[in-house]
């Protein structure tokens, strides 16, 4: 008997198996047995044929009293029709393809009855009246001494749903499976035999029958409940084993000390710390003395104040005698954090300058576009340790740029860089493994995973700082249009009150990456800045516009940003590169047209430009989806709540969170088939318990030689690797 690992084509032979393997990538018996039933359909109660409606999903019971077929008109093809009738009214059957390739045609000849299930509809030939009919149901022949019991018992039965993919049916999916089921070799259940027991939970050859071929709803039930413990299970064995070696890391500790930078930077604040802020860098600070690698999450809405957390943690490290890099995604961005942090440390961050404190740093900028000469000086003071304090984009991951004893690195907006990208910087830590601080306003859907998997510490700051104004959010939607006339009019109201607006559309336009905007009678391109700027004359005449976007040399956009930070513009008409690093307390109005071709993480991070004065803000998220659609269900949820957890468990609910234990990031090749992270977060919770349990006392799993197995089936090279930089 084949187990597992045993290849299809051996069990279900080579023309199948090619199918399967080619649609689907299921290459073994164990392949094919995990790829469960997407839903599962039952016939339901047996329908009258006078009661039938269309578009009803019916089951009936009938007699055949017509058999016939006709070739089609237009095409080679055939249709075998055939009536039936169960003496209230008359039913077409249509089977559709090649003369004599039908069973029916055999099996269902006049007065045999049956049952038969599909989709009503109403076929009406150009002569003759209209018909109801079932194109291609399935059917089953009822022996007369079976009757109403064995009628009621199909009816009755539960139907798995397969994926399936163009060319490859569910029908011979289902075979497929079948077949599997009856011949393959589960050998021992790999699950531990009290484990088992404590949770009430079924064997594994139990679970694949109940899964595939459910008899009752319930077995169904616990089917699920088994095989969603063992996805949970096993993926928290390999976390526990990845958190295992990560505490054996080395790192160097960076305790607080008495009297350093961060004592005379707390000194001079001129607010107070939030509470949220005192006790995130409480936690943060305690990692930073232990001696294995901090992995902490910071997340906290736009405005939140996590730049000041991040700026204490980096002088903690630089009172350590090591360094800490903060990595930001775009220059705009770098260049704002650089100059926020210059500002912030005052002469504390003025070493070698005059006017310098005594016990100063060195807060240094590599980004890409530096001249040849301030790259030079800046590089040199990285590799010698005369700057504690660097701020970067993705230039920070060269070979060339080296650090004299890297400490900490601060990732700005996580979801902007790849696991292979930070792990870069990471790679570049002198004596140990450098502390790593991700900071975000609404993670990624696989960030979310991890967190709820309960493999990244996360702090989170949901209290604002004092003074900052709320944002209101409102969707501007196609079923009202006088609504948009008002957009137009409010962006006016406010400039005329001093204050400043920003415009955003989804892309540059103007011929921007060969798309042209057309509407091919479903959905036209999105709007690009280019397209609007022309038609901004008539809509807000008189006003002072500037435009941004990321096809101008840095020097340009820093003239745009400068003159908007100055009060000399009253709209910004932007793309997403205002998306993070842009401060202009004065702006308190975001308008964000086409706002369904953006992102949960995108709208609000944008939305976050506003409302970071004293001045309440207003982002107006102009769209076209239609009530109901999901798009008009993800607007209508950022507009509900500014909370940025939340709206990432929407982005996970709607995108799935990717491969816990590869590379993807969303939706892509998950490692989980039945598990729900919103929905099965305490059987997560009690798998992480009962895995970190199981590896302390056998970190190899060599007493478990089936859940060894197990995880060398899910942990293949590519996500081993993964897990290792992650």
């Amino acid at each position: 008997m084949p187990n597992l690992d045993e290849p299809l084509h051996k069990v279900i032979g080579d023309k199948t198996a090619k199918v399967l393997a080619k649609g689907l990538d299921l290459h073994t018996v164990g392949d094919l047995l995990h790829h469960y039933p997407r839903r599962y359909a039952h016939r339901g109660e047996l329908t009258p044929l006078a009661d039938l409606r269309d578009d009803e999903h019916v089951t009936v019971m009938a007699e055949v009293v017509k058999v016939q077929g006709r070739s089609l008109n237009r095409s080679p093809g055939y249709v075998l029709e055939i009536t039936v009738t169960d003496g209230t009214g008359e039913l077409s059957l249509s089977f559709f393809g090649r003369r004599g390739s039908y069973r029916p045609e055999k099996e269902l000849s006049p007065g045999t009855r049956g049952l038969f299930a599909g989709k009503i509809s109403t076929y009406r030939p150009r002569s003759g009246r209209p018909r109801r009919q079932l194109a291609h149901p399935q059917y089953k022949v009822v022996p007369d001494r079976a009757g109403e019991e064995a009628a009621q018992e199909w009816a009755d039965e539960i139907i798995p749903i397969y994926p399936s993919t163009k060319g490859l049916d569910i029908e011979t999916i289902g075979k497929s499976i079948e077949v599997a089921l009856d011949r393959a070799d589960l050998g021992p259940d790999p699950m531990p035999a009290d484990l088992l027991a404590s949770r009430a939970l079924i064997g594994l050859a139990e679970a694949y029958e109940g899964i595939h071929r459910p008899k009752t709803w319930d077995e169904l039930s616990r089917a699920r409940a088994r095989l969603k413990w063992d996805e949970a299970f096993v993926v928290q064995i390999a976390l526990a084993q990845r958190r295992r070696a990560a505490a054996a890391l080395p790192a160097v500790p960076r305790p607080t000390a008495s009297g350093g930078l961060l004592d005379a930077f707390d000194r001079r604040l001129p607010f107070t710390l939030t509470e949220g802020q005192r006790t995130v860098g409480a936690e943060i600070a305690a990692d930073l003395t232990r001696a294995h690698p901090m992995h902490r999450l910071l997340q906290g809405d736009v405005g939140a104040g996590k730049t000041i957390v991040a700026v204490r943690a980096m002088l903690q490290v630089v009172d350590g005698g090591g360094q800490a890099a903060l990595l930001a995604p775009t220059e705009v961005l770098a260049q704002q954090h650089f100059r926020s942090i210059r500002a912030m440390l005052g002469d504390l961050g003025q070493a070698g300058e005059i006017g310098g404190a005594e016990t100063a740093t060195r807060v240094a900028l590599v980004t890409g576009s530096l001249g040849a000469k301030a790259r030079r000086a800046a590089l040199l003071d990285v590799a010698s340790g005369a700057a504690g304090i660097v701020v970067g984009t993705h230039a920070l991951l060269q070979e060339k740029v080296g650090f004299a004893d890297l400490g900490l690195v601060v990732v700005d907006e996580q979801h902007r860089f790849g696991v292979e990208q930070r792990d870069a910087l990471r790679e570049k830590g002198g004596a140990g493994r450098p502390h790593v601080l991700v900071m975000t306003a609404t993670p990624i859907p696989r960030t979310v995973a991890m967190t709820v998997f309960g493999d990244l510490e996360t702090s989170v700051l949901g209290q604002l700082p004092a003074g900052r104004a709320g944002i209101q959010t409102v969707v501007v939607p196609p079923e009202k249009p006088n609504f948009l006339a008002r957009v137009w009019e409010r962006i006016a109201e406010e400039a005329r009150g001093g204050r400043q607006i920003y415009l955003v559309c989804p892309r540059i336009g103007n011929g921007d990456e060969g798309d042209v905007p057309v509407d091919d009678g479903e959905r036209r391109s999105p709007l690009g800045i280019m397209d609007l700027l022309p038609k901004l004359d008539d809509l807000l005449p008189g006003l002072r516009i500037g435009v941004l976007h990321g096809r101008l040399v840095p020097d340009e956009k820093d003239a745009v940003m400068a003159r908007f930070t100055a009060g000399e513009l009253d709209v910004l008409l932007a793309t997403t590169v205002i998306e993070v690093g842009v401060d202009v307390p004065n702006a308190t109005v975001m308008v964000i047209m086409d706002a369904d071709r953006f992102g949960v993480s995108q709208l609000h991070q944008l939305r976050g430009r506003v409302g970071r004065g004293g001045l309440p803000g207003l982002c107006l998220l102009v769209t076209d989806a239609e009530p109901g659609s999901k798009a008009r269900e993800r607007l209508d949820a950022v507009a509900s709540t500014t909370d940025g957890f939340k709206l990432s468990r929407l982005d996970l609910e709607q995108r799935r969170e990717g491969d816990v234990l590869g590379a993807a990031q969303a939706g892509r090749s998950s490692s989980l088939r039945l598990l729900t992270l919103l929905r099965d977060e305490d059987v997560i919770n009690a798998a992480r318990d009962a895995a970190s349990a199981l590896v302390a006392g056998d970190p190899e799993l060599a007493r478990h030689p089936g859940l060894a197995a197990e995880l060398a089936t899910l942990l293949d090279e590519e996500r081993a690797g993964f897990l290792e930089k992650a």
